[in-house]
């Protein structure tokens, strides 16, 4: 079965239609996002699975994974991160071009899951902005791409002016993001 896309709101006659451009956008960037996958455990392998065949996530407009950072738009942190990888992390965030996203995929980047010890990161919103979190130990990969809808659907509506807020400033500012 083929699911359409709905078009936006507008106004439409006989041989056109006119939209907000920051609606065409959104709907542009929910429908072409290029994914960073950053996996490190068992997570990771359930999103391997999500990209195989049996649930082909490229049916949601993720065909291309992206590994370098540089042309990615959607961060991906499946697995355990240790805090000696939160500034590895860091950076590769840092490096991705604004407008940027990410998914905590599991327990373990969602909250540091079992591993309550000295040298694991208790959650990598401890180090970046997290959009979407997709709970699981591991997930299914059925709800990896329950997140990656929810993700595009956040995409979908935000404002085009939503990046240059003062409120998402100040939360670049409490991260310190440049």
């Amino acid at each position: 079965m083929v699911k359409t896309v709905n078009a936006p709101d507008g106004f439409e006659g006989p041989g056109f239609f006119a939209t907000g451009v920051d609606k065409i956008i959104g709907l542009a960037r929910a429908n072409s996002l290029w994914p960073l996958p950053f996996a490190t455990s068992c997570c990771g392998i359930e999103f391997m699975a999500t990209m195989g065949s049996n649930y082909d996530l490229a049916r949601f407009g993720m065909e291309r994974m992206s590994f370098s950072p540089r042309q990615a738009d959607v961060l991906l942190v499946a697995g355990t991160i240790a805090k000696k990888l939160g500034p590895v992390l860091k950076q590769v965030y840092d490096q991705m071009a604004e407008p940027r996203w990410v998914i905590a995929i599991g327990a373990c980047a969602s909250s540091g899951g079992i591993f309550d010890t000295y040298s694991v990161l208790q959650g990598i919103d401890k180090v970046i902005p997290v959009d979407v979190y997709v709970p699981g130990c591991p997930p299914r990969p059925e709800q990896i791409i329950d997140g990656i809808i929810k993700l595009q659907e956040l995409v979908k509506h935000e404002s085009g002016n939503r990046r240059n807020s003062p409120e998402y400033k100040a939360l670049k500012d409490s991260y310190q993001i440049s």
